[in-house]
């Protein structure tokens, strides 16, 4: 295939790039195979997730591990998820609280609902 395919071909270095930048600094190279384009380009361009449970009922979920990367960075407060039903929200927050306290656990952090045009927005305040 052409390189401009995503099944064409491309040079996987299995390393990091700050491996890769330490190794041409020392002049050394790395193992090299080769790779689809299209899986190594998609490799390297996903960031690490928390999911959300399928059983609660969430609209605009935001990313977890991002959001409390600026609370524990700024504090303040960060909308998590709209939820349709005020006992949706209550699930969400505590759900929300109990998983960021052990993923970050020297943050501590409250759960805020919000009531407003007919959905409940689910905060967090740090």
């Amino acid at each position: 295939m052409s390189v401009n395919d995503p099944r064409g071909p491309s040079v996987d270095t299995r390393i990091t790039k700050a491996k890769a930048k330490a190794r041409s600094k020392a002049g050394a190279t790395g193992p090299d195979r080769l790779a689809h384009r299209g899986c190594n380009t998609g490799k390297g361009a996903t960031a690490p997730e928390v999911p959300w449970p399928d059983d609660l009922f969430v609209v605009d979920p935001a990313p977890i591990i991002a959001s409390v990367e600026r609370l524990a960075r700024k504090g303040g407060r960060e909308v998590m998820a709209r939820c349709p039903t005020e006992a949706d929200a209550e699930a969400t927050a505590d759900w929300l609280v109990d998983r960021i306290g052990r993923l970050e656990p020297g943050l501590a952090v409250t759960a805020q609902i919000d009531p407003g045009g007919g959905q409940f927005l689910v905060a967090l305040r740090a």
